[in-house]
């Protein structure tokens, strides 16, 4: 029998690790432990456990968003990242990680300015950016970074 190629996907309502076939997918992964929808279409609200979990162990592509909440050029990126959740649901996973509450995080990875964008995958950065940006030049940058 041959094995299927499977991914690790971190829940993003209980932040369980989910092993779930590439091929399979599009077809709403759901969580053993809760029982929820793996790839839901929405960012996910990371604290330094759940960031640990998305960004470290899973092998699933995560773009992770460091801002704050006073900060404008952050707000105004909130609802690009919102379309690129929903949009591409099967290609990556987008958290957001507030820096004012996680620091530790923040300057352990060098986030001098926000918002930064980090693409994580296999727990390695493989891109990262920094300004806000519209989003076809954010899709485009995620899917050249996914290619590399």
């Amino acid at each position: 029998m041959e094995r299927m190629d499977t991914v690790l996907i971190a829940c993003p309502h209980c932040h369980a690790l989910v092993r779930t076939p590439q091929d399979r997918l599009e077809d709403a992964p759901t969580c053993a432990r809760c029982k929820q929808t793996v790839l839901s279409g929405q960012p996910v609200n990371l604290d330094a456990a759940a960031f640990a979990t998305h960004a470290n162990e899973s092998g699933f592509p995560v773009l992770v968003d460091f801002w704050a909440p006073w900060c404008g050029p952050c707000r105004a990126m909130a609802p690009i990242l919102d379309r690129v959740a929903s949009e591409m649901n099967t290609r990556i996973q987008v958290g957001k990680l507030n820096t004012d509450e996680n620091q530790d995080i923040a300057g352990r990875l060098g986030i001098r300015s926000i918002p930064t964008l980090i693409l994580f995958q296999g727990g390695k950065e493989i891109a990262r950016r920094t300004g806000s940006a519209d989003f076809g030049s954010t899709a485009r940058w995620i899917e050249a970074s996914l290619a590399k």
